[in-house]
């Protein structure tokens, strides 16, 4: 059997405590194949135990698997019903080594009163022998709805005769089905097959959860793309109805458009002060810096560009690692600058000598990437900066291969519209 490559984040990486997995489109995987549907749930749940070993590689404590609504596993057929029953029975008693093993304590969210016996003495044995583990919590949501817990919970307060007056978030809390964990509240629910709707899951809990929805069924959702959503999640800036905006990032998108236009004209002619005193103008309104920092960050830019000029790619990482440290280290963004100066590079020796938008798709996903990984933003919030930069990227090409002085004026507006995108983002 082959060694499981353990899966890294990059330093400085915001691991959640807390997170949800909805795994659908296992029938749909099957029948895509030719396959039973039964064949599609048992891939699911091998691929729910690597995505289980990778959470706990990665750091995060909770993680809350919905098996079985309460709304649609009694809608499914009754020889569907037993073969989903079977094939989670079967993974609890897999799963029960390894948690006990790993630290992991094993609960149950949902109903007890409709399971199956042997499904449900399965599950009371685990949670019995896993009682005692602190290290991490797995939840495994069967015959679950968000809607019932709280009518579950609302129904407990009144058997215990709890006065109107003292209801409060708080105490509503120890009578969820997450009672007495240490983080109840999910901070990202991730849901394949790319249905875009949480169905309620943890609805008590899940007010300021954040939500990543994945294309693929859930058993193509490898650790990788676990890594992907939890980068994703990293960037984001969490605001809980809060004030958080970055003071440098106060730039006029009119004027910023215009000095990077400048200098892009420039490009083409030797390292000289007058294309940094274009960059140093366009660093100091675009972040905010100081005539100095902006004069050591122009430099920095301008020994990568001409690396990237003569195609010496790796040559052009080294200045701009040490350009993304200057500004990370004035912005205090937690994004990594290694990662960012390698995207920027890639950025630049993907659009070449691109003059449409539909020849430079790889590079807009790269853009994407570098834009959220920069300024702390999700993939899809970075995704209209990004296509607008690729749109002006293609002007500024047709411009400089002589088809006309209008393609500028494009590039320029294109750049405009782009920090207008970036600064509704960030601001």
């Amino acid at each position: 059997m082959p060694k499981r490559t353990k899966i890294t984040l990059p330093k400085g990486t915001k691991v959640p405590d807390h997170i949800i997995i909805i795994p659908d489109g296992n029938r749909r995987w099957a029948r895509a194949r030719g396959l039973p549907d039964y064949k599609g749930h048992q891939e699911g749940a091998a691929v729910l135990a690597k995505i289980l070993e990778t959470s706990r590689d990665l750091g995060i404590h909770t993680a809350t698997f919905w098996g079985l609504s309460t709304e649609n596993w009694r809608e499914r057929s009754k020889k569907e019903a037993s073969m989903l029953m079977e094939i989670m029975t079967s993974g609890i008693d897999k799963h029960l080594s390894d948690a006990k093993k790993q630290g992991v304590r094993v609960i149950h969210l949902g109903r007890k009163d409709r399971l199956p016996s042997f499904l449900l003495k399965r599950i009371e044995k685990v949670e019995k022998e896993t009682k005692n583990n602190s290290d991490y919590i797995f939840n495994i949501a069967l015959d679950y709805g968000g809607q019932d817990e709280i009518i579950r919970a609302v129904q407990k307060l009144i058997v215990d005769g709890v006065k109107p007056e003292d209801v409060n978030e708080k105490l509503m809390d120890k009578y969820m089905d997450t009672a007495g964990q240490p983080y109840p509240y999910p901070d990202l629910i991730i849901r394949t097959s790319g249905e875009q709707r949480t169905s309620g899951i943890l609805l008590w809990q899940s007010h300021y959860a954040e939500t990543y929805w994945e294309p693929d069924h859930f058993p193509s959702f490898t650790p990788e793309k676990l890594r992907d959503a939890i980068l994703d999640y990293s960037r984001r800036r969490r605001r809980f109805g809060g004030n958080d905006a970055i003071e440098h990032l106060d730039f006029r998108p009119e004027v910023t458009a215009n000095l990077e236009l400048a200098w892009w004209r420039l490009r083409n002619i030797p390292e000289g002060t007058r294309f940094r005193d274009y960059a140093i103008e366009h660093l100091k309104e675009q972040y905010g810096l100081s005539k100095k920092l902006a004069t050591e960050a122009a430099k920095l830019m301008a020994k990568a560009l001409i690396q990237g000029r003569e195609s010496n790619w790796e040559k052009a990482k080294r200045p701009m690692k040490d350009f993304y440290k200057l500004i990370k280290d004035e912005l205090k963004l937690a994004f990594e600058p290694s990662l960012a100066a390698s995207l920027e590079v890639k950025l630049w020796k993907g659009m070449g000598d691109k003059e449409s938008v539909e020849a430079a798709g790889e590079v807009e996903k790269t853009a994407k990437e570098l834009y959220a990984e920069v300024y702390r933003i999700s993939l899809f919030q970075a995704a209209k900066a990004a296509h607008l930069m690729v749109m002006a990227q293609v002007e500024r090409n047709l411009a400089e291969r002589g088809r006309g002085e209008h393609h500028w004026d494009r590039a320029e507006d294109y750049l405009e519209k782009f920090y207008s995108a970036l600064k509704e983002r960030v601001a």
